[in-house]
């Protein structure tokens, strides 16, 4: 066959190059019409005429590549088996008659695309290759002695690089001594830098492959000779590299300290392009965030200049007369000193500050030293960024390093007052609240004045941003010290730039002053009410008139700064304003429709209507209609999705406004991320509304739950999955009002799809939103929610989640054993077993959900279950695993009583033994079980119940007892069990000495850290006060002070707030006290003032029934 073509279609394919719109757009409409056959033979037929200009023979090999990418199935369908193989061979026909490299690597990408197709539509199990010729066509093409068709073998490897199929384990061992050949023939250049690409795609290709890495590892070598003598041309090679760093750094490892003194090497040379270096040390970087422990193998040999590379790209710095006047440049994040910000940041948080601190320290001492501004800056900017992953070393280190920097706040460039500003504020969020709490004295003043630098615009907002940083996590005690100070300088900045508003800088310092108004107002809450006459004129002011285009994100941020403080104030003080504001949000959620796509108004405008709905609470009902309408079009957004090769993805790239992700073989998966932002902050708004209003958001229940629904599966997004988990019980609840049966109907969908997310949720956190959603679903509905079938497809979710978490901690045991295993390994694992543990808390928490509802009801389904939960309880398990087994047969004897006996003989003996266990937590998951096996297991735990006192006691007795929260927590949960068991097992009477029992009980008192068993605790003392029991009241009433003190201890912590009746209690016994004077004068004579003011605030609370009562006791 050869390829046929007309002059018509030669006039069609001009037309498609033309660069006029209307003639282009008519052409590919005629293109699009003829039929796929005769379309192939045309482009092929055109690419054939070596009469055609090379434009048009181009957009032929590109449009035939797309054809095979889109069209595939549905032509082979309908082509005769020896048209396609004729279609085959002429392609590789083609290739080998090009001699122009760059129309030679057109029509080899056609190839690599048809041959995609084809292998990965052969039956499984096939044992011939599909496409016996190309096989044939590779092999002798990359050993001849043409070059162009030696180029063309190994080009087209590289764009497929699965291009053997099932048969690739045959030809391993001749793939690897072509491409070794290739890779050093000396006599071409090309051929070496296009083998060493095959190799970097092969790899990369066959991730996970131990067999393939092993086997090509010594290639390493001569293809960081390509990358070296390729420097400075063709970044294929290096870009490759980088990507191998990323998704099999362990191909890099018996040549790593070569592949990073190689990168440094790069990075290091001034003469070649910023993009070169940037990307040899993107290199470096990588390896330290997926393989930080080889890295630190090799620290004392790269770390250091490492971190001088870093250093010295952040010195690489333009100076700029109008800096100081120009706002903040998105295009500045591509420049060498970003990326040298950035890459030590990522750096320090892969290595850790133990393998990092120890080498860049000096040199940041060295830097601020400096009388070049540039180094400074450098310095100050470093600090910024490296404090998240040093975050514990240099935590014991800030007295020395705060007092050093502060004064940089009043450096004469004011550039490196900048990075003063950036350095204080990353180190409040960085270091809160110890920054706040011992450091304010130093830096507040100093960080104050700069908010006068009127002449340096730029300087005075950053510093107006570090006090967002530090307002955001300032301990209230340390914020009002400050507030009046903060705020007289934020009215005076205010009035004064929009007095400016118009000049050069004004505008920046404007947005980022009321930006800093919130924050302070959301920090200060109820102690903004004496400052709020003094800002909500002029704030009405802005959003009333910041109209035009260029005013739009101070109008956003305005919107934002007057709904946040409404929240601070509370709605008694903010009524006064509350018409004005509405009826300005109205008329622009009215206009909103004129907004352009990228009008940062919407989201501003969007979160503020849900804070509006907080503070009117059910008359903000009034206002859905106005605002689902455009709310519902945000949360409906659809980001574009595509599949493009790594040409097309260049060009996308330079657009913006893309995220793409390798999927292999060339192809990459594109999302338009523009939109998402705003998607996810409208679903957001929507649980919001649904929580707040309830039955006033019933009309919309439908409507939003079509929605959130499908967005379970958003994976483009984690904030858009998380907010349709959390909005799936709101919207029930939000639905009782439409009777039983629409919310029967809505529960069956929400549970499949809720479940069904649960198995494919590939992030933690998520999965652990999807359970805590379902968990609260099944509490609110109540027993008889699930049907067979559901509950059935629970069960199957749950075995599944166990899985998963008995499948990570294996793998985490694997990594200890790894050759690269160290200390900053465990370091990530332990974070990693954090997440787990969370997750697994939460299935533990879906189990008490459905104890709670279904009680000895769901026996029968947890029956399936009980070999998982078995398998947590071994002493070999994490203590993790042994805590939250334990918890799940707590649910089961609490909601179960006398029926969980069945169960005893799996979880008796380790409740018991890890009463005493060295970690609190299981101890206080045993103690807890004890404890409730007296109050709800009935007569058979009773003596089992007898057996645990000496081990309670024993734990009790510990030296670390209370040493710290989670050990008092344990401990406490010890001491009510004592006295659940003294109070609820009959036996205990009958074979104790009581008094004795109950004095050494009332000696562990107080209790107050876990409030749970506090309620427990207090509500068995009131008990035996009131029966005046000598064992705690004493002989001649001699204990009185000490039960005044206990309960002052836990009322001045509100431990005893959830729950009224045993506050009550306490409040009777207080006030009969009380009506002693000498009494009351020797018990509260010695106690703290806030024991006291507990004591006296608690007899505030005392109803009048139960004061009578304690009269009439008395």
């Amino acid at each position: 066959m050869r390829g046929i073509v007309s002059d018509e279609f030669l006039m069609l394919m001009q037309k498609l190059l033309s660069a006029d719109n209307d003639t282009r757009k008519v052409a590919e409409e005629e293109y699009d019409k003829i039929e796929n056959e005769p379309k192939v033979l045309y482009l092929l037929g055109t690419f054939e005429n070596k009469t055609c200009p090379q434009e048009v023979r181009s957009l032929a090999a590109v449009l035939l590549r797309r054809f095979f990418a889109n069209n595939y199935d549905e032509f082979v369908e309908k082509l005769a088996e020896r048209s396609f193989t004729q279609v085959k061979e002429l392609l590789l026909r083609l290739v080998l008659a090009e001699d122009n490299e760059q129309l030679s690597r057109k029509i080899c990408d056609a190839v690599a695309e048809l041959a995609r197709n084809i292998v990965s539509t052969q039956e499984e199990n096939a044992t011939a290759y599909p496409w016996p010729e190309l096989l044939q066509f590779l092999f002798t093409c990359v050993s001849s002695e043409v070059t162009s068709q030696k180029l063309a073998a190994l080009y087209l490897f590289v764009q497929f690089p699965g291009v053997l199929g099932e048969q690739q384990n045959k030809f391993l061992p001749e793939i690897k001594e072509r491409l070794a050949q290739c890779i050093q023939d000396q006599s071409n250049k090309q051929s070496r830098f296009l083998a060493a690409r095959a190799v970097v795609a092969f790899v990369l290709h066959n991730e996970g492959d131990k067999a393939v890495m092993k086997l090509f590892q010594d290639l390493l070598p001569p293809l960081l000779m390509v990358l070296n003598e390729t420097t400075g041309d063709d970044d294929a090679v290096l870009k490759g590299l980088i990507d191998v760093a990323e998704s099999m750094p362990l191909f890099l490892r018996p040549h790593l300290e070569a592949v990073c003194q190689l990168c440094l090497q790069i990075s290091g040379n001034a003469e070649l392009d910023e993009s070169w270096r940037q990307l040899a040390f993107e290199c470096i970087t990588t390896l330290a965030e997926s393989v930080p422990q080889m890295l630190r193998k090799h620290a004392n040999k790269i770390m250091p200049e490492i971190a001088r590379r870093g250093l010295q790209f952040m010195t690489e710095i333009e100076d700029d007369d109008e800096w100081a006047f120009q706002e903040e440049n998105d295009d500045d994040m591509d420049s060498i000193s970003v990326a040298g910000e950035t890459g030590l940041d990522r750096i320090a948080c892969g290595v850790g500050g133990r393998a990092f601190l120890q080498f860049i320290t000096p040199m940041l001492s060295d830097l601020l030293g400096s009388t070049d501004w540039k180094s400074r800056h450098a310095a100050l900017m470093a600090i910024s960024v490296i404090g998240e992953g040093c975050h514990t070393q240099m935590e014991s280190l800030l007295p020395r390093i705060i007092p050093s920097i502060v004064p940089f706040l009043e450096d004469n460039h004011p550039r490196v007052r900048y990075a003063a500003c950036n350095a204080m504020g990353q180190m409040a969020t960085d270091f809160h609240p110890t920054f706040q709490t011992k450091f304010h004295d130093i830096v507040m003043p100093k960080l104050l004045n700069v908010l006068e630098d009127n002449a340096n615009p730029r300087v005075q907002a950053h510093g107006a941003a570090a006090l967002v940083n530090f307002s955001e996590e300032c301990p209230s005690s340390v914020m009002e010290i400050y507030l009046q100070q903060i705020l007289a300088k934020l009215q005076v900045l205010i009035q004064c730039k929009m007095n400016e508003l118009g000049n050069a800088g004004t505008k920046a310092v404007l947005e980022q002053s009321v930006t800093t108004l919130a924050a302070v107002a959301d920090a200060a809450k109820g102690s903004f009410i004496a400052y709020y006459d003094a800002f909500m004129p002029n704030l009405k002011l802005i959003m009333q008139n910041a109209v035009h285009k260029e005013l739009r994100m101070l109008r956003g941020k305005t919107i934002e700064c007057i709904s946040l403080i409404g929240l601070a104030v509370g709605k008694e003080k903010f009524m006064q304003d509350a018409a004005d504001v509405m009826d300005m949000l109205l008329k622009a959620q009215v206009a909103q429709e004129e907004f352009d796509d990228d009008d940062p108004q919407v989201s501003y405008m969007m979160s503020a209507w849900a804070r509006m709905c907080r503070i009117l609470g059910q008359e903000f009902i009034q206002y859905l209609p106005v605002v689902m309408g455009p709310l519902m079009k945000v949360a409906q957004h659809k980001p574009e999705v595509t599949f493009i090769d790594a040409e097309d993805m260049e060009k996308e790239e330079e657009e913006g406004g893309w995220s793409f992700v390798n999927i292999g073989d060339n192809q990459n998966l594109g999302i338009r991320t523009s939109g998402l932002e705003d998607k996810a902050t409208a679903c957001q708004m929507l649980v919001c509304y649904a929580r707040e209003l309830k039955d006033g958001f019933a009309q919309y229940v439908d409507q939003v739950c079509e929605l959130m629904l499908p967005l379970l599966k958003f994976y483009f997004h984690d904030g858009v999955r998380t907010a349709a988990a959390e909005s799936l019980p709101c919207l029930l609840e939000c639905s009782r009002s439409k009777g039983p049966e629409h919310v029967a109907m809505l529960w069956r969908t929400v549970c499949d799809k809720l479940l069904d997310a649960l198995k494919s949720e590939p992030e933690n956190e998520i999965q652990s939103e999807l359970i805590g959603s379902f968990a609260k679903c099944v509490e609110l509905l109540g027993d008889g929610c699930l049907d067979d079938v559901m509950m059935q497809a629970t069960l199957e979710t749950m075995e599944s989640l166990f899985e998963q978490h008995f499948k990570r901690q294996a793998e985490r045991i694997e990594k200890r054993n790894d050759e690269d295993y160290d200390e900053g390994v465990e370091e990530m694992l332990q974070d990693e077993n954090e997440g787990d543990v969370y997750l697994l808390s939460k299935i533990a928490d879906m189990i008490h959900a459905l104890f709670s509802t279904y009680r000895a009801n769901f026996l029968p389904a947890f029956e399936k279950m009980v070999p998982s939960v078995v398998r947590l309880l071994p002493p070999d398990r994490p203590a993790s695993d042994r805590q939250w087994g334990v918890c799940i047969f707590d649910d089961v004897i609490e909601f179960c009583g006398e029926q969980s006996w069945v169960y005893s003989h799996l979880f008796l003996e380790p409740m018991l033994k890890y009463t005493v266990d060295p970690e609190p937590q299981v101890r206080q998951a045993a103690s807890y079980g004890i404890g409730i096996m007296a109050v709800y297991g009935g007569p058979q735990y009773h003596q089992v119940c007898l057996n645990a006192l000496p081990l309670l006691k024993q734990a009790i007795g510990l030296a670390e007892a209370r040493s710290s929260r989670e050990h008092t927590s344990a401990t406490e949960n010890a001491v009510s069990a004592v006295g659940k068991i003294l109070r609820h097992v009959p036996q205990a009477a009958q074979t104790l000495n009581m008094q004795q029992e109950l004095a050494q009980w009332f000696s562990w008192l107080p209790v107050f850290e876990d409030s749970d068993e506090a309620v427990h605790v207090y509500d068995y003392l009131c008990q035996l006060i009131e029966s005046n029991e000598a064992a705690i009241l004493g002989a001649d009433n001699m204990n009185v002070p000490k039960i005044m003190e206990v309960m002052a201890d836990a009322l001045a912590v509100d431990a005893l707030s959830d729950s009224p009746a045993v506050t009550q209690r306490c409040a009777a016994i207080i006030n009969q006290i009380k009506a002693n004077q000498a009494m009351w004068a020797a018990s509260v004579g010695g106690l703290a003032e806030a024991q006291q003011h507990a004591l006296l605030s608690c007899l505030q609370s005392l109803n009048p029934a139960p004061a009578a009562a304690a009269a009439a006791a008395s």
